[in-house]
């Protein structure tokens, strides 16, 4: 009850005097990157950020280190710990992150080091309220922002135990979602450990392929561009790879009935796999199809038809024992694709049906709990984002 008297109280403090960054920080600076043919200048004891690193998180560590030669003949320059960064360029750029140990960074970083009147914290809220703006502004064929850019973003400047009042409410809640998240992860590999123990062969499991039990047939010409608010209930094969889970109920998308009667369907209980992608580790997802009725799926995945446990069969296609197998018949470069044919192929020791669901059963246990987790996560940040920007418009 005082945490929400408290954030009534900041939310109502109005008149707040804005200023230029370049005029609350006392130094904003890009980094550099020493010669990669100088292997000296690499691999020694100074932490060094590239912009893909950044991701509104807390850098404690880099993924690369560089050697104080290779600071010293280079544009790289320290960073002071208690500073923020932005992404200057690429993907993550205009994305930000706190510093929180001394460190250099490459040329795709601004490195912003506040002066006493501004708190690092209050500046990185502030700054991540703004990453949308700013993100879209960038400009180029690199999509980049400029260090004049940068050094002329007003902010507002309340006073500093105001600052750090704000800061105190917003870290409750990054705290709280961090914990939440490290806990997904916690039982994510639990999950893992048991699905691998539990669906290790044993000696009374019959030995069968793929192409034995089921069989695979490719989509068919579905487009992005066919989707529909209602309609036939259809599936992307990129939607099986980021919003889809182990299961399907009722589709995101739908498309033209008179489309729908061109395009492959699976039934209740078939598999759905995307198995393009750009990397051996997503290729082949797989997720259930329990809705009612038939649905259509796209080109770059097959519908599996088989006659075992279906869920059983999707946390199969999770297990390393797939995974190996995959990882061999796997063609492409750039794109990375694993043919029908291909899993028709795959052997796997199956238990008897009953076993079957007794272990899927298991699973779903760690995957209901996973899910609820994730969901709090998601209604957590939004509560977190509702009372960033309200604590921060100062209007």
């Amino acid at each position: 009850m005082n945490r929400i008297n408290e954030m009534i109280r900041l939310q109502e403090y109005k008149n707040v005097k804005r200023v230029k960054l370049k005029d609350c920080c006392s130094a904003i600076f890009s980094g550099g990157t020493p010669l990669t043919s100088k292997e000296q200048f690499y691999d020694g004891n100074i932490p060094w950020i590239r912009s893909g690193e950044i991701d509104f998180n807390r850098i404690f560590r880099s993924e690369r280190n560089i050697s104080q030669e290779g600071l010293e003949n280079s544009s790289a320059k320290l960073i002071r710990p208690k500073s923020v960064v932005m992404a200057m360029t690429g993907a993550t750029v205009a994305k930000v992150a706190t510093i929180e140990a001394e460190m250099a960074a490459n040329q795709s970083v601004c490195a912003l080091e506040p002066n006493c009147l501004l708190d690092y914290r209050f500046l990185y809220f502030y700054l991540a309220t703004k990453y949308l703006q700013l993100r879209n502004s960038a400009q180029g064929a690199l999509t980049s922002l400029n260090l004049e850019r940068i050094k002329n973003i007003e902010i507002p400047l309340p006073p500093l135990n105001i600052q750090k009042e704000i800061v105190s409410i917003l870290d409750s809640f990054t705290s709280l979602i961090d914990k939440m998240k490290q806990e997904v992860e916690m039982r994510k590999k639990q999950m893992e450990y048991y699905r691998e123990k539990l669906m290790a062969p044993q000696t009374n499991w019959k030995i069968k392929t793929l192409g034995e039990i089921g069989t695979f047939t490719r989509g068919n010409g579905l487009q992005k561009s066919d989707f529909r608010v209602k309609g036939f209930p259809c599936v992307h094969y990129g939607q099986i790879h980021t919003y889809y889970n182990t299961c399907i109920y009722k589709t995101k998308s739908f498309c033209e009935e008179d489309l729908a009667k061109k395009l492959q369907k699976a039934s209740y209980g078939d598999l759905l796999i995307a198995t393009t992608s750009e990397d051996v580790k997503a290729c082949c997802k797989a997720a259930v199809w329990f809705g009612a009725g038939d649905v259509a799926y796209s080109g770059d995945s097959f519908c599996y038809s088989h006659d075992q446990d279906p869920k059983y069969m999707a946390y199969l296609f999770q297990t390393e024992m797939f995974a190996k197998q995959k990882q061999k018949a796997a063609t492409g470069a750039k794109v990375i694709r694993v043919s029908g044919e291909s899993m028709a192929s795959f052997s796997f020791a199956f238990p008897p049906l009953v076993q079957q669901r007794q272990i899927a059963s298991i699973l779903d246990t760690f995957e209901t709990y996973i899910s609820k987790l994730e969901k709090m996560i998601e209604l957590r940040q939004k509560q977190y984002e509702y009372y960033r920007e309200k604590l921060l418009t100062f209007e």
